[in-house]
């Protein structure tokens, strides 16, 4: 109870207290190793052999991410009730299911030498920092114990933050099939390239965890040296994430025999996400790949086990868990819809035993973008299109998945049927980086990426997706990156905090064509005067923004077709950009003049309410325990009026708009390079380094985060030194 309450009522911490917790003895190291800090408590770590540095690593992560890093383990298997309680048996289940580690064991079996000894030190370390280091207050609350980690957790947690964002469509999809409209809601899905809202409550709390810790958004652009101001190529990469504290990311910069770099690493993982090192930087978006099927098992043999969830401050639980050979049987869970007696299995490339970590281990010792690429062959999830440049000048990107050798995808229903070969040959050919497209050094000398259909960038490819972002943020980016002939720096952040949606602008000059049309004209023409001449822009001052996202929230919803689901058009942008003038130009004139006039009256009382966009968009600064029933308001720090919307580059994601809401998924960090100058690499987080509650490394970089200001990761010892003032020594 004593630790609960100071979670609830955290003490203040110092910079110079966290690192005087920092677990010094004992340590399983070869040689000393020297860690520098900065104001932020970034570390930047120094140390003789490349075992050292992952032992240092995984004691820095354990250090500050501790209770992070357990609770990723317990989502990767499926262990929340033990925390949470009954409330979360039906997810737990669900991801028992799902088996994230299902392919550890053989990963690990087959991992390199290299590989192998350095994720063995790494997890060495944050054992070291689990078992004998401070307990977080939040630890008590949660009733974590002291619990070590394998190598085939790490594994685990990995394949978690590679989850599909598909499934979430795809399960959405299972509750509509066999009623009337589905083929038509088929067509319009494949169409607009994008899933359906959450089926029902389970299924929404399973898809805020997914997509909170999985890589599933994210904006990266590269820069060639003839058009940098600098005179050498850039990166800049910001990834779209959960927006909640302690951020998904840890700054870290590091240095042994093999490793020289800069980056960000997901706590928990040993390897470097997006990064810098004297040769080559990298960032990248989530391709949004479907390296998942779904499969029809009804005439298939299936395995059956029982599992059980042990339920915080409750009796244990048992739940059924059948394999089939294309994979588990996901319609068990109670949070995925289906017909009943129908039991379809999810067939998922995460499933196999591919290897992330060796990829991304040499990805970054590559010298150059070939062999940057080359790193890539056994990548599987997430799929990824990975920008990168080179200190010779060379820009690129590369396409890092593992998918099946399909031919195409069905026509009629996203279930294929596991008795017909056609259906489940393709997953004996498996595709890997090598066979799917890339593009090095284009004549324009910039890349862009953002979610955006592979077709959009490179001809004819091959099977890859059904669902992608409409290509509104990627085109953004690309006219910001023409807008001048030599970038900056500077001008590369600015893009990152850009708030523009061009479809927004053209979507809000056609509801204005349609109502200036109607007979005596548009009606409420003060409320429509800061929708003339918008340019997309959501500022959070903007008055245009607030009243375009009222009227789509009353448009959108009346153009369902009659005994609909309701879960249709309005649900995402894809849908609203493809189909919203559509359906209303398809409606008799009468039904479509009433339709518009009703929501303009249903928007005019709310606008009069609200000032502009920032009143009601409206961004939650918060550790994610704030989720917690009762508790949850201790653990807000603050709220503030964000500009940006679902498909501006700054992404601040929301849903429809009738009022105040909180922004819970988007931009949640930054990174630039500028590969003139070793130490020319900014980063920053939304939140801060440490997950101590109470630290004052907690959320410090939010004030950054705001303003558009970074912290420095230099290359350079000498720089290091001057700007990572306090020095830890560890030794053996």
């Amino acid at each position: 109870m004593l630790p609960g309450c100071g979670a609830l009522l955290p003490r203040q911490v110092g910079i110079e207290s966290r690192l005087a917790a920092l677990p010094r003895d004992g340590l399983a190291l070869q040689g000393p190793v020297t860690i520098r800090w900065n104001d932020h408590l970034v570390p930047w770590v120094e140390a003789g052999s490349d075992t050292d540095l992952a032992f240092t690593l995984g004691l820095v992560h354990g250090h500050l991410r501790g209770v992070q890093v357990a609770l990723l383990r317990l989502v990767a298997q499926g262990r929340l009730a033990e925390v949470a309680g009954p409330l979360a048996t039906d997810i737990d289940h669900a991801l028992r299911i799902l088996g994230f580690g299902r392919a550890a064991p053989e990963v690990v079996r087959r991992w390199p030498e290299e590989t192998r000894a350095f994720v063995t030190a790494f997890v060495a370390g944050l054992n070291h920092a689990t078992l004998h280091g401070p307990r977080p207050p939040e630890a008590g609350l949660l009733g974590l114990g002291r619990e070590p980690y394998t190598p085939e957790d790490v594994v685990a947690i990995g394949r978690l933050a590679g989850t599909d964002i598909n499934w979430l469509g795809y399960f959405s999809l299972l509750a509509e099939r066999g009623k009337p409209g589905f083929a038509r809601l088929w067509v319009r899905t494949r169409e607009a390239g994008a899933g359906l809202a959450p089926a029902n409550s389970g299924q929404a709390a399973l898809g805020a965890l997914l997509t909170g810790l999985s890589r599933s958004g994210s904006n990266a652009v590269a820069v060639a040296p003839g058009r940098s101001a600098s005179g050498a190529a850039m990166l800049a990469s910001d990834p779209h994430l959960g927006l909640s504290l302690p951020n998904l990311w840890l700054l870290v910069g590091m240095r042994s025999p093999s490793y020289h770099l800069v980056g960000m690493m997901v706590p928990g993982l040993p390897i470097i996400g997006l990064g810098r090192s004297p040769d080559i930087a990298w960032g990248g978006t989530n391709l949004r790949a479907a390296s998942s099927d779904l499969f029809d098992v009804s005439a298939q043999p299936l395995t059956e086990a029982e599992v059980r969830i042990r339920q915080r401050l409750w009796f244990a639980a048992t739940r059924r868990v059948r394999l089939s050979p294309q994979g588990p049987v996901v319609t068990d869970a109670a949070v995925v819809p289906s017909r009943p007696g129908e039991p379809i299995a999810l067939r998922w490339a995460g499933h196999e035993p591919a290897d992330e970590i060796t990829a991304l281990l040499r990805a970054a010792r590559a010298r150059d973008g070939e062999a940057f690429r080359a790193s890539f062959a056994n990548f599987a999830v997430s799929p990824q299109n990975m920008l990168w440049v080179d200190r010779a000048g060379r820009i690129g990107r590369l396409t890092a998945a593992l998918l099946p050798d399909r031919a195409g995808f069905p026509a009629t229903d996203p279930v294929l049927d596991a008795a017909d070969p056609a259906a489940t040959s393709p997953w004996r050919r498996l595709r890997d980086g090598g066979a799917l497209p890339h593009l090095e050094d284009p004549p324009e000398g910039i890349l862009a990426s953002a979610n955006e259909n592979p077709a959009s960038w490179v001809k004819a490819p091959p099977p890859i997706g059904y669902f992608f972002s409409d290509g509104d943020r990627v085109a953004r980016l690309r006219a910001l990156l023409q807008a001048r002939p030599r970038l900056t720096a500077a001008d590369l952040a600015a893009l990152q905090r850009d708030t523009v949606a061009p479809k927004a602008a053209a979507l809000a000059e056609g509801l204005l064509a349609r109502l200036d049309a109607l007979p005596g004209g548009a009606p409420e023409p003060a409320l429509l005067a800061p929708l003339r001449g918008w340019d997309g822009d959501y500022a959070a001052d903007s008055r245009a923004a607030l009243v375009f996202e009222l009227l789509l929230a009353r448009l959108a919803p009346a153009l369902q077709p009659e005994g609909g689901s309701g879960r249709g058009p309005e649900t995402g942008w894809n849908f609203l950009t493809t189909f919203l003038l559509r359906d209303l130009d398809a409606l008799p004139p009468a039904r479509c003049e009433a339709v518009l006039r009703a929501a303009v009256a249903g928007a005019a009382p709310d606008a009069a309410r609200y000032r502009d966009w920032g009143e009601v968009h409206r961004l939650r600064v918060a550790h994610w325990l704030v989720n917690l029933p009762l508790l949850g308001r201790a653990f807000v720090l603050a709220d503030f009026p964000v500009g940006g919307s679902r498909e501006t580059p700054m992404k601040t994601g929301h849903g429809m708009v009738t009022g105040p809401h909180e922004v819970s998924f988007g931009s949640m960090a930054r990174q630039i390079s500028d590969m003139a100058d070793l130490d020319a690499n900014w980063f920053t987080l939304f939140g801060g380094q440490d997950g101590w509650l109470g630290s004052a490394a907690f959320a410090d970089q939010v004030p950054l985060w705001r303003e558009g200001r970074s912290i420095r990761l230099p290359l350079r010892p000498e720089t290091v030194a001057a700007e990572y003032p306090r020095v830890t020594v560890l030794r053996p």
